[in-house]
């Protein structure tokens, strides 16, 4: 299982104007090609009357569902500029849609490739990236006695507190990195003079924004 990988936080669009062709972009999270379909073919009906919906999406742990779609472009000039920006990035999990409205005016091949590599860019500012790092949820079992102590250290830690739960004995939920889980039981042991008992609940993805 992947444990950090970036991705698009949700959907996203933006549009820009060049030679007078308007491009709108279209992002959206796709964790598997029927999402992804399902997206662009979404995106072609409300655009049906537009020159091109061109596309590019990237799925999977290894990037194994690699798709470019020139939508009727020259070959090469749309579909693989719009992949090449989601590889350059690192993305995982994204399907971007550029939709053109031709404005008159021609512009070549590479005025093409860029023109749709800037329209994908821009749409992933609109969309926002976000790094998924992958969390074990901790559940850490004390006497009433110990939660001041076990609490305050908590909250002054690079650990994040995320629930305490007020039973027979108190239980507290901290989510850790999972390369830090070893650490972080021989942390809690020492605090608590082996008073705690430390046990795995679960593991969840946590998302965290990236400044572009």
């Amino acid at each position: 299982m992947r444990e950090n990988y970036l991705t698009v936080k949700g959907f996203g669009e933006s549009e820009i104007v060049i030679s007078k062709s308007r491009f709108l972009t279209y992002i959206e999270r796709a964790e598997t090609e029927e999402d992804a379909l399902s997206f662009i073919e979404r995106i072609k009906k409300m655009h049906h009357n537009a020159t091109h919906n061109c596309s590019a999406y990237m799925i999977g742990e290894h990037d194994h569902i690699q798709k470019a779609n020139d939508d009727g472009e020259p070959s090469g000039t749309a579909g693989v500029p719009m992949l090449e920006v989601l590889k350059k990035q690192g993305l995982k999990d994204t399907v971007v849609v550029v939709t053109r409205y031709f404005g008159g005016i021609k512009l070549g091949g590479g005025g093409l490739i860029r023109a749709y590599g800037k329209a994908t860019t821009e749409g992933l500012l609109a969309a926002q990236v976000v790094e998924r790092k992958l969390h074990h949820f901790m559940k850490i079992t004390v006497d009433y006695t110990w939660l001041g102590k076990v609490e305050n250290e908590i909250r002054g830690s690079s650990y994040t507190l995320e629930e305490i739960r007020y039973l027979e004995g108190v239980e507290i939920i901290v989510s850790v990195l999972n390369e830090e889980e070893e650490q972080f039981r021989n942390w809690v042991t020492e605090m608590t003079n082996g008073q705690a008992n430390i046990a795995f609940e679960k593991a969840q993805f946590i998302e965290f924004i990236v400044d572009k």
